[in-house]
C-alpha cells in the first residue's frame, strides 16, 4: 500500500493512495500550509520586516534539536514564507541553545514505525526550500551539526559558526539510508574527495577543520557569533535583492538534474528486496545503548 500526504487544520495526515505509487513514493497533494504564528510546535519562527531578517529556530533543545518529519516540514513552511515576503532579505537556519545546531534525525521518530519511510521525502523538502529560496539563507551554527543537521549547514548559502561547533555525518553508523541530493550535494560545497570521506567514513569535525574543508564561510568565538551574523547580513542587505536572485538560481540550477531521482531509487536498485531493515535497527540500537554497532555479521 503507498500513502499520500495531505495537509489538514495545519498537521499532516497520511491517506492510502489509489494512484498506484511505489511503497516508498509519496504524492503530496497540496502545497506546505501558510505560515500562522501558531502553527509551529518544533520551530520559533522571527520575521522583522524592520531589519529585513527573517530567523528560524529548531526549537527542541532537550534532544539536542534534533528533527522528525513534522520539524522539517515547519522549517521548510517558514522559509517558504520568509522567500515569499518582499520585505526580507536574507533568512537565518540556527538552533535554540548552545549544544547543537541540529543533531540530526530523531533515532526514537525514526524507530516509530511507518513515519520513518517518509524521513527523506521530508529531508528533501526542506533542502529544496533552502534551495529554491532566491534569498540569501545563513546556517548558524553553535555545537553539533551532525547528520542531517551537518546536511542543512552545508547547504545553505552561507555557514557562519562558532568556535564550539562540531560537523559530520553519521548514516552508515547507525544505519540509516542516504542517497541521492541529500548526499551528492555536498561534492559542491567541499569537493568529490572531501564529500566521500565525509559520507564514508563518518568522522567529526572541529570548526576550524570544517573551514579548512570549506563546510564554513567564517569561524568566530561563541560570545561573538551574533555580532558576526549582523555583519554578514548588513553586508548582504546593502546589495540589489534582485541580482542576488539570479546569481542564487543560477549556482543552484547545476543541481538541479541531481533533484530528479526520487527517495529510495539508489536503495530499490542496489536491494531490489527492500532494504536491509536489520542493519538499520542494529544502527539505531547501538546508538541507544551506546555501544559500537555490528555491522559485520552483515557481510556475509
Amino acid at each position: 500500500m503507498a500513502l499520500e500526504i495531505a495537509i489538514e487544520n495545519g498537521r499532516r495526515k497520511l491517506y492510502p493512495c489509489r494512484g498506484g505509487y511505489p511503497l516508498n513514493e509519496v504524492k503530496v497533494v497540496r502545497d506546505l500550509r501558510p505560515v500562522l504564528d501558531q502553527d509551529f510546535h518544533d520551530i520559533i519562527y522571527e520575521k522583522n520586516r524592520e531589519t529585513h531578517v527573517a530567523r528560524v529556530t529548531i526549537n527542541r533543545p532537550q534532544t539536542l534539536n534534533s528533527l522528525t518529519g513534522e520539524t522539517m516540514w515547519e522549517i521548510a513552511s517558514a522559509i517558504n514564507d520568509a522567500a515569499a515576503d518582499e520585505l526580507i532579505g536574507v533568512v537565518l537556519l540556527t538552533g535554540a541553545g548552545d549544544r547543537a545546531f541540529s543533531s540530526g534525525g530523531d533515532i526514537h521518530w525514526e524507530k516509530s514505525g511507518i513515519q520513518s519511510k517518509f524521513f527523506q521525502v521530508d529531508a528533501r523538502i526542506v533542502h529544496d526550500a533552502i534551495r529554491h529560496c532566491l534569498k540569501p539563507v545563513i546556517a548558524v551554527v553553535k555545537g553539533y551539526a551532525i547528520g542531517m543537521g551537518n546536511h542543512l549547514a552545508y547547504c545553505c548559502d552561507l555557514t557562519i559558526a562558532a568556535d564550539n561547533a562540531v560537523f559530520g555525518q553519521n548514516g552508515p553508523r547507525v544505519g540509516s539510508p542516504a542517497e541521492g541530493i541529500i548526499v551528492s550535494y555536498s561534492t559542491f560545497v567541499v569537493g568529490q574527495k572531501r564529500a566521500r570521506e565525509l559520507w564514508m567514513v563518518c568522522r567529526k569535525y572541529s570548526a576550524s577543520e570544517a573551514l579548512a574543508m570549506g563546510m564554513c564561510n567564517a569561524v568566530v568565538p561563541l560570545d561573538q557569533l551574533d555580532q558576526e551574523v549582523d555583519s554578514w547580513c548588513a553586508e548582504i542587505l546593502a546589495l540589489s535583492p534582485s541580482v542576488l536572485a539570479g546569481i542564487k538560481a543560477s549556482f543552484e540550477v547545476v543541481a538541479d538534474f541531481l533533484r530528479d531521482s526520487d527517495p529510495g531509487h539508489w536503495q530499490r536498485i542496489l536491494k531490489p528486496g527492500g532494504y536491509p531493515v536489520q542493519e538499520l535497527l542494529e544502527g539505531q540500537n547501538a546508538f541507544l545503548e551506546k555501544r559500537p554497532p555490528d555491522f559485520w555479521r552483515f557481510r556475509s
